[in-house]
Formats: structure tokens, sequence, C-alpha cells
């Protein structure tokens, strides 16, 4: 009996077929380690050794019965010499060898970019009500929860103008020029052109009846110099009047770009400033104007500019302030009404929908009403005055 050995690296797989001699057939495919060949090896020893012993019993049973007899013992003798081997080859069976190469894995998808829920609640984020000769709170509801103001932020660019007119550092009758930034300002807007020019008091129509965007950018250049120092006026200003869940980012309350942040403030800070700008008579001259034209000497450019504010001439005595809207953060409204010379303020920021946040509003003037003094117990109101006729604008 011959037991074949390793020959160029590679190990022998015998054929132990009954009349065969034993033959060397190298194996293809991946080299063995030496733990490979000594099961190999092993499990030959055992088959080897397994198929003498049957042969020697087969022997002894030829001897042992008559030929008729040994027939059966001996089959049954070869069979259980056999089995051990399958067992021992199935053991000793290298296993297919792997792909030289796997399929890299399928490479996922890149993420989709998730976009954020908005913020707004149903009926709002927050609520507060002010009487607005005192200051004090009538209602609130979640007024400290911070949100997006969008275009109610151009309240504080109103009051930041009229300041500098009473301190005698600008004029309504000064031109605004306009800037390339300024006429590619989007969103609401009168489509400014780049080196038109208008009055300050016309910008002041434009920027509260229209929330016209690209007049917020040239306010707050003709001001400031620029949007960037504007907004600098716009967060000192807000700390000094208390406004301390504020932080202003633009000029106009847009959805900010790639690399900027959202303006943030609450609703007891829209409620300060919207107190503060009470005070200013001149205010309620624009916020109350439902409709004006803009440019209406200039034929085929004439923006005929409305009201977003909804509740003007269908609310008892309402007449202001400034609503807002973002996908981000919904709808927001600040809205003051004056009744029997009484005067209240009510905030709804962030509301889910245009419609709630119209009747929220009207809700809320009707409480804060209900909570007041009686007439005549020294709450005086700000009275509007009639609007002003129309300005033209001034183009250069």
């Amino acid at each position: 009996m011959w037991v074949g050995g390793i020959t160029n690296g590679k190990v022998p797989v015998f054929s132990s077929a009954p009349g065969s001699s034993f033959q060397a057939k190298p194996e293809r495919g991946r080299g063995l380690s030496g733990l490979d060949i000594e099961k190999r090896v092993a499990g030959l020893t055992v088959t080897v050794g397994t198929q003498m012993l049957a042969a020697v019993l087969i022997l002894a049973l030829k001897k042992m019965m008559k030929p008729t007899n040994w027939f059966i013992p001996g089959l049954l003798v070869l069979l259980l010499a056999n089995q051990p081997t399958a067992n021992v080859a199935a053991a000793t069976t290298p296993k297919p060898a792997a792909k030289a190469a796997a399929k890299p894995a399928a490479t996922a998808p890149p993420a989709k970019s998730v976009r954020r829920q908005p913020i707004s609640r149903d009926p709002w984020l927050g609520a507060i009500v002010l009487d607005a000769a005192t200051g004090k709170v009538l209602y609130e509801d979640q007024a400290d929860a911070k949100g997006y103001p969008a275009s109610v932020l151009k309240l504080m660019d109103l009051l930041i103008i009229l300041e500098k007119i009473e301190q005698k550092q600008l004029s309504l009758e000064d031109q605004v020029p306009v800037s390339a930034k300024a006429s590619h300002t989007g969103g609401s807007r009168v489509w400014l052109a780049d080196k038109e020019s208008f009055t300050v008091d016309e910008m002041l129509y434009a920027l509260m009846i229209q929330s016209a965007n690209d007049v917020a950018v040239a306010l707050a250049e003709k001001v400031a110099g620029s949007t960037d120092a504007f907004v600098e006026l716009m967060n000192q200003r807000a700390k000094e009047l208390g406004m301390n869940s504020t932080v202003f980012h633009s000029v106009h309350g847009l959805p900010p770009g790639k690399g900027q942040e959202n303006d943030v403030t609450t609703a007891r800070d829209l409620a300060i400033l919207c107190h503060q700008l009470l005070k200013h008579p001149e205010t309620l001259r624009y916020t109350a104007t439902r409709e004006r034209p803009f440019r209406p000497n200039v034929a085929g450019k004439t923006v005929i500019m409305r009201t977003h504010n909804h509740l003007l001439g269908h609310v008892e005595g309402c007449d202001g302030l400034k609503t807002g809207y973002i996908m981000a953060s919904g709808f927001s409204i600040a809205v003051t009404a004056a009744r029997h010379g009484q005067r209240v303020i009510a905030i709804v920021f962030d509301s889910a929908t245009l419609k709630v946040r119209d009747a929220k509003a009207a809700e809320l003037l009707a409480k804060g009403f209900a909570a007041l003094p009686a007439a005549g117990s020294g709450n005086a109101a700000l009275v509007i005055q009639p609007p002003a006729a129309p300005v033209a604008a001034k183009k250069k």
C-alpha cells in the first residue's frame, strides 16, 4: 500500500475504489494549510485500516461458514466498513475555494435631505394680548416659545426708521436709491430696478402694505450703509427694549440661504416691539392703509399694493399692524385695534394655517377688550390719523 506525499506544493487526492490501485491526482485550486494536510492523511489512514479489517473478517467467515451462508454477513461487514469512510471523506473534503474577488457590496444611494417639518402649531406656537396703554399682559399662551417671525420683523425696520426721522437723522422726503442687491431680492416685492430712487415715505408704504423685501434691503442700505450694519441696529434696539429671546439675521424675514440662520423671536418679544412702535403715531398711517399704487406715474410699471392683513376693514377698530409667512414657521400676525378709546395689541405667532391665524387674532382682540377696565378709566388709545394722499414716486 502506498500513501502519496506532497508534490510541488500540492496534496494528492487518493482513489480507493475496490480493485484499483491508489493514484495521485494533484488538487486544483487553492493550496492547503498544514492542518488540512493532516486531516487528509488521517482520513486516508482510517479508510485503509477499516477496509483491511473488513477483508480479514470476510476471509474468516468464508473459512468458518458454509459457502452459501457467509455471503450476507460478509455484505454487512462491507457496508459497515464503508460508513466511516464516507463520514471521514465528508469531514476532510475541502470547501470550494472562495472567488478571487467578491463583488463589492452595493453602494447605498445617498440619503435624501430630510425637509424639516414646520414649527407651526394649531392654533399657534405662541400668543399674547397686551393693553396698549400700559403694556399689561391681558392673556398669554406659550408666549415665550421661540419661532420665526418672517415678515413681521419688518416692524423693527419701521421702528428704527421712524426713530431716525424723529431724531432728525432722516427725512420722509429723502431719496432712497436702489442697489443691484435690492433689485434682486425675491419674495414679496414691488420690483425695484437698479438705480431707481423713491422717497422714504413711499418706501415705508411699500414696506408695510406690500411687505416688499426689495424695499427692506434698499431702506436698510440707505439708513446704515449695508444690510449687515442695519441688522446690527435691529439687534441693538431689540436688546434695549428687553426683547431677550430675539436674534435678527435679516432685514426682511425671508427663509435663510445656505450658511445663514433663521431670525428668531417670541410672541412676547413681538408684543414688546409693537407696544414701542405704537408710541409713534406715524406707524398707523402706514399699517392701516389697505391699498395704494406704487410708481403711479410710470405707465406699465405701476404696482397696486394690497395689504396682507385681512382683518383691516373686517374687524372693528383694526388698524394694523403686520403679517408674516414662511413655510418653515407658518402664519403670524401682530394686530392692533382701538375701540371706545381703548387699544389692544394681539400676537398670533406661527399658526398652522392662514384661516386659523386670522380667526384666532380676532378672538384675541375681543378677549383683550373684554379684559380691559371700563372705557374712560384711564386707558388712552392711540387714535389713527387718516392716511395721507398718495405721494407720487420720484424716479431718477
